[in-house]
């Protein structure tokens, strides 16, 4: 079955445009109000969201929906993704849900599920829920009497700044260190400074003025510039920049310097490796992760155990495997011990712990292995073609891989968001890496019509 509202992470769109309208928002509670009553228990949802102003108008949408199923409803406001997901399984609700469209620029929103669980939904779950939503759901309606209320949660930051404060031991603080703080005017820009300075850090805020129209606007972790130069502007140790959402992260060292996802979880994997805290013994990441890290691993007796790009089927694989760790090159970092999906602010905290346990700058503590020459580019084709169905490109991708003769990988996929297909290689030699990726895209471009 196709689907129809539900992508790679939840459903997102254009404010006001379908899908993310208020009509649709209704119907998302309706169905999954619907769907996740089961049992004579009083029903409830957990509703959060990111500062974006379109959220005021799909917030009551869903309110309306929920209420109509005869869920109550707790209003948590402003609140990172994993909060809402940590916060669903601890206050034993039924049904989680996040509005925001995580890294996007305002005018976007989206609607993301959590099950009781605290996880994402399945992909056959969410095709459930979009059945319902097709469906005819008047006669599912509550009598009046059994309609569902709404309240706010006035204490959900403080419970959600405790338990990421407790994932660290009582003896390790951050006294010392000087970090720049970016925000992104996104869903962390409350709670987020608040866990640094308890912790005993020295904080330099950005993104922490949300107006419902700068979220994301040069600033988080897709805009790494304004952390990098602040960080040098105010010779802070470290820079950590949130995503809209606040479930993802990217770091800076003290010379402005980006490290990336796999150099931040190669640092936490091998740590709790030697501490005894790595379950698995291994570290799930996606297949966009670089072949550096893979063999820095297995120089550690680490496994890297890689799916297919988006958290929810790295979460999938931590689950079925019993590892603790894992994420996306991106800075989506899951750490199962603490979170039931990627955690951004939750991520720097181990990561700061890490580096506080050991001597020297960020610059060399943080880059704990040689990443080989990676390119990607995107190749753009015409809706309904299949350009990775010609013979062709079939044969320019068989002579590439021949050609890397095992001192490197290509990767290529179709994005699931828009007619690209993505063009991935590395390898030990940059200029075939650069050949390779040049040969297989002019081929695509020649037929992508």
């Amino acid at each position: 079955m196709s689907r129809k509202y539900f992508g790679t992470d939840g459903i997102r769109g254009t404010a006001n445009t379908a899908p993310m309208t208020a009509e649709v928002a209704l119907k998302v509670g309706m169905a999954a109000g619907h769907y996740f009553t089961r049992g004579d228990h009083r029903h409830k949802v957990v509703i959060g969201k990111d500062t974006r102003l379109s959220g005021y108008m799909l917030e009551p949408a869903l309110v309306a929906g929920f209420t109509s199923m005869g869920m109550d409803v707790m209003l948590v406001g402003p609140m990172p993704t994993p909060a809402v997901a940590m916060l669903t399984k601890s206050m034993r609700a039924d049904i989680g849900v996040m509005i925001s469209a995580s890294h996007n620029p305002f005018q976007d929103n989206g609607i993301k599920l959590f099950g009781p669980d605290g996880f994402k939904l399945s992909d056959e779950v969410e095709l459930e829920i979009e059945a319902l939503m097709e469906s005819d759901l008047s006669g599912k309606l509550v009598p009046a009497n059994a309609l569902g209320r709404a309240k706010r949660i006035d204490d959900a930051p403080g419970r959600y700044i405790e338990a990421v404060k407790s994932s660290l031991p009582g003896s390790v603080t951050l006294e010392g260190l000087r970090i720049v703080l970016d925000c992104a005017h996104g869903a962390g820009y409350s709670v987020a400074p608040k866990v640094l300075r308890e912790l005993g850090a020295d904080v330099i805020e950005i993104g922490t003025s949300p107006n419902g129209l700068n979220i994301n606007d040069q600033c988080g972790s897709t805009y790494t510039k304004t952390m990098c130069d602040r960080v040098l502007a105010e010779k802070a140790d470290v820079g950590i920049a949130l995503d809209g959402d606040a479930d993802r992260v990217q770091m800076c060292d003290e010379k402005g310097h980006l490290i990336d996802g796999d150099q931040l979880m190669g640092l936490v994997v091998t740590h709790w490796k030697r501490t005894g805290q790595l379950r698995g013994n291994a570290l799930v990441a996606t297949v966009m992760s670089n072949l550096g890290l893979e063999r820095y691993l297995e120089s550690n007796d680490v496994r890297l155990i890689r799916t297919k790009v988006g958290d929810r089927y790295v979460v999938e694989q931590m689950r079925a495997l019993d590892c603790n760790v894992g994420g996306e090159q991106s800075g989506h970092i899951v750490l199962s011990d603490f979170a039931s999906t990627g955690d951004g602010l939750l991520a720097a905290l181990q990561v700061l712990a890490v580096l506080a346990s050991r001597e020297g700058p960020v610059s060399e503590l943080s880059r704990v292995f040689e990443p080989l020459p990676q390119i990607l580019k995107n190749v753009r084709y015409s809706a309904g073609s299949d350009p990775l169905a010609q013979s062709s490109v079939i044969e320019a991708i068989s002579l590439a891989e021949r050609a890397f003769n095992g001192d490197g990988r290509i990767l290529i996929r179709k994005s699931g968001t828009e007619p690209l297909i993505r063009v991935m290689a590395e390898g030990d030699d940059a200029i075939k890496v650069e050949q390779i990726v040049d040969g297989i895209v002019a081929e695509i471009t020649a037929v992508a019509g």
